[in-house]
């Protein structure tokens, strides 16, 4: 699989588990361990659609402790098959990125329009590792350009969410990682060295993973711009709608 050097990447029916041998510098909404901190582990647990959020740090608490992950970790959780995940790396100007997305699309919604709603896992959760030192800020930044990029990719294929173009699911996540190697980079916007190697990673990953999920799912959601004939997904692993359980 590719990655960026030193970076490993496990994806399983189980999860999709991030490792480095030294901490990462991470900013993140992860459920577990989310905002600015330090990270040797990230991980994205597959969970049931229903998993109530309250036990989310003692689920992933105990997955970490079962795998012997090293510490510090942050966490993720999300209804979509982690075994479908999509992987991407770039490198443009002496940076590298990876990014590890997996795509639920069971509930998206369109921000500014979508009513307030209870939150579930069926989301589109993207992890991004950039092999450079980068600033708190530049993090940020790549924050926006991974959305810029995750909202274009829903809107060329078509997702529409409450009659407009969705822009996301409900409970999105995102991780933005540096490894603290190689160039110091201020900025993380899509056409800065950090931003556009990031962009292009995601763009790649999300493509893949967005076309991978509809051929799957096709007639078989509401909302979305293909017949509703019954049918089961057309791709192999997709049988039934991406939530965690069977309809």
């Amino acid at each position: 699989m590719a990655t960026i050097d030193g970076i490993d990447v496990e994806v399983s029916a189980e999860a999709v588990v991030v490792t480095a041998p030294a901490p990462l510098t991470v900013l993140s909404s992860a459920v577990a361990g989310g905002g600015l901190g330090r990270a040797r582990t990230i991980v994205n647990l597959h969970v049931d659609k229903n998993c109530p959020w309250e036990g989310a740090e003692v689920r992933l608490d105990a997955f970490a402790a079962r795998r012997d992950l090293p510490a510090p970790w942050v966490g993720l959780l999300t209804a979509a098959w982690t075994e479908h995940a999509r992987v991407a790396v770039e490198h443009a100007e002496g940076v590298g990125a990876l990014v590890v997305v997996t795509v639920g699309l069971s509930n998206p919604i369109a921000a500014g329009w979508s009513a307030a709603a209870g939150a579930l896992p069926g989301t589109i959760n993207t992890i991004a590792v950039v092999d450079a030192e980068l600033e708190p800020a530049a993090l940020v930044n790549l924050v926006i350009t991974l959305t810029e990029v995750k909202a274009l990719v829903l809107a060329e294929a078509g997702v529409v969410a409450d009659g407009r173009g969705a822009s996301g699911t409900s409970t999105d996540a995102v991780v933005v990682a540096a490894t603290g190697r190689g160039r110091a980079l201020r900025f993380g916007g899509p056409i800065s060295d950090a931003g556009w190697v990031v962009a292009r990673a995601a763009r790649t990953a999300l493509d893949d993973g967005v076309r991978q999920w509809l051929e799957g799912k096709r007639g078989t959601l509401p909302g979305f711009p293909y017949p509703q004939d019954g049918k089961r997904g057309t791709l192999p692993g997709f049988p039934y709608p991406q939530d965690g359980k069977k309809k």
